[in-house]
């Protein structure tokens, strides 16, 4: 099976329910060049929201998609018919519900910004982090020791993803000696806590209570390159997008389509299925939809409040370097895991 090179971390099957008449995507870019940029540029579905290689990883001494392949069948074709019924009005099965909700959690979790954020948060607190759990086991070989007991072994699911060297250092004659851990902030981490997140965490949002609300006439949902808006609101101008699955009172939202938008919040009951949102209300929601965007906003038409609700930013030397990033993405990240896992001349 030929292996997928663009991986496209908002589906295709999902946004072409944003499509316009003309069967492209109108796209507006948050980051761009020069102010003479064309707010909105209508593009093919197969030529937005994708990255070379985003998912592929490095096994068995070959390249693999095997994420994205899971992606798709797991929660991406799986969810073509819900989506179609959601979007039509149609009658939803607790089945379908069920689905929904688990292609939201995928889209949660998938996209470039939700990288970004672990990647910041592993280049804070893994040193941190790795230090602790050295410790700990440590003490339990310790323990194990002294105790004459065998250490209790539990296997980690996809653990493998993860690179690692371990390095034991030890002097000729020497009871103790020197235990190092090294590993690599990048996509291994994240594939690791994508696939945590989606066969494990993503059970508690299955005890939410979703429904489907509608926008008032005259206005429309539009989506983004981060469609999945996790809301912390406090006051008209207080709010965060740092909510979490199973916090109470965290607003989670997704667009399915300009006129549905899949919707719960943490411990409320939820309005009826086909509720039309307050106008006021709908004017946040379109607020927050466009602030939380990462580098994207998707519509069905050009729609002239987006660029009043978040502003373009006029940079060509950080879209050079992003684009080059992207670009080296995928030889970066093999290079550096085929370094981290070459033998480092361990003496034993």
């Amino acid at each position: 099976m030929a292996l997928q090179r663009n991986n496209h971390y908002v589906p295709c099957l999902y946004l072409k329910r944003f499509l316009s008449p003309s069967e492209r995507v109108p796209t507006y870019r948050v980051l761009v060049a020069h102010d003479n940029v064309p707010f909105w540029r209508e593009k093919s579905l197969k030529a937005v929201a994708f990255h070379a290689h985003l998912y592929t990883r490095i096994a068995a001494g070959g390249q693999t998609d095997e994420i994205e392949r899971w992606l798709n069948s797991e929660f991406e074709s799986p969810a073509e018919e819900p989506l179609l019924k959601a979007t039509t009005d149609a009658r939803l099965s607790p089945a379908d519900w069920k689905i929904l909700v688990r292609f939201l959690a995928a889209q949660d979790v998938r996209t470039p910004a939700r990288l970004a954020e672990h990647l910041q948060f592993w280049n804070e607190n893994l040193q941190e982090m790795l230090d602790h759990t050295l410790q700990e086991a440590l003490q339990q070989l310790e323990a194990a020791k002294n105790s004459g007991k065998p250490i209790r072994t539990t296997e980690t699911p996809n653990a493998d993803y993860i690179p690692l060297r371990i390095t034991r250092e030890a002097e000729s004659g020497q009871e103790f000696g020197r235990l190092q851990v090294e590993t690599l902030v990048g996509r291994g981490l994240w594939f690791f806590a994508m696939q945590r997140a989606l066969t494990s965490t993503l059970n508690i949002l299955h005890t939410h209570r979703w429904t489907i609300l509608a926008p008032p006439d005259g206005m429309t949902w539009f989506t983004t390159d981060d469609p999945v808006v996790r809301l912390n609101y406090y006051a008209t101008r207080k709010y965060d997008f740092k909510g979490g699955w199973g916090n109470p009172g965290t607003e989670i939202f997704l667009p399915l389509d300009p006129w549905h938008l899949l919707y719960t919040k943490v411990g409320e009951p939820p309005p009826r299925r086909g509720s039309v949102v307050p106008h006021a209300t709908a004017l946040m929601v379109r607020r927050f939809i466009a602030e939380h965007a990462h580098r994207f906003i998707f519509s069905a038409t050009a729609d002239s409040d987006v660029p009043k609700l978040r502003p373009r930013k006029v940079d060509a030397a950080l879209l050079r370097n992003e684009d080059e990033q992207w670009r080296r993405w995928h030889e970066e990240q093999t290079l550096a895991e085929q370094e981290l896992r070459r033998p480092s001349g361990t003496k034993y």
